[in-house]
């Protein structure tokens, strides 16, 4: 796994020259926003239980045969797999958000993914309706902006202080890492 330190120096290293000053100054950037970014890794994997069973009953809400006898979330032991997949997803794209790169959520999630999913008759599309929701949470919580209808009493607010702008950089990272996974699924 690299983070963004490490890939500085690896690129440099293979390019046989010194990290230099666009390089350096990215990663004062990175350095500048890591409180922000842990607030936004903080806000996903507090919430991640709910982000993932919302996102599987919503995928099932749109097509209800995955849970009628033969499909892809019955028994209960298929749809117990589909919650534990839907919370390894989410898992690798916080440490990819951590790290600032995608490196991990490569490597270790989406490496074959597909490949596997589609050996074992996983509907991608699906799968993707899944994802797509668990990004428009992530981006939610990252702005700290939980929807009110959706939530009702459950909602949780952080507190950590939003500036819009700020966030902006994260979501669309965030954004990226699940166009990701949706990408891979595709």
């Amino acid at each position: 796994m690299l983070d963004i330190f490490s890939r500085a120096v690896v690129s440099a290293d293979a390019s046989t020259s010194v990290i230099g000053s666009k390089e350096l100054d990215s990663l004062k950037e990175f350095i500048a926003q890591g409180n922000r970014r842990l607030d936004a890794v903080n806000a996903i994997a507090s919430n991640a239980s709910c982000m993932v069973s919302d996102a599987i009953a919503g995928m099932i809400c749109e097509n209800q045969g995955l849970i009628q006898a033969g499909g892809n979330c019955y028994p209960n032991r298929r749809m117990a797999a589909c919650l534990r997949d839907g919370e390894i997803i989410l898992r690798y794209v916080t440490y990819a958000l951590l790290a600032g790169d995608a490196s991990v959520l490569n490597d270790r999630c989406l490496n074959g993914l597909k490949e596997t999913y589609t050996a074992l008759g996983v509907p991608a599309t699906s799968t993707v309706r899944a994802v797509q929701i668990m990004k428009a949470q992530a981006a939610a919580h990252i702005k700290d902006q939980p929807s009110d209808e959706l939530a009702g009493g459950k909602k949780r607010i952080m507190g950590s202080p939003v500036v819009e702008d700020r966030c902006e950089s994260l979501v669309s990272e965030a954004g990226g890492y699940f166009d990701a996974v949706i990408s891979a699924l595709s």
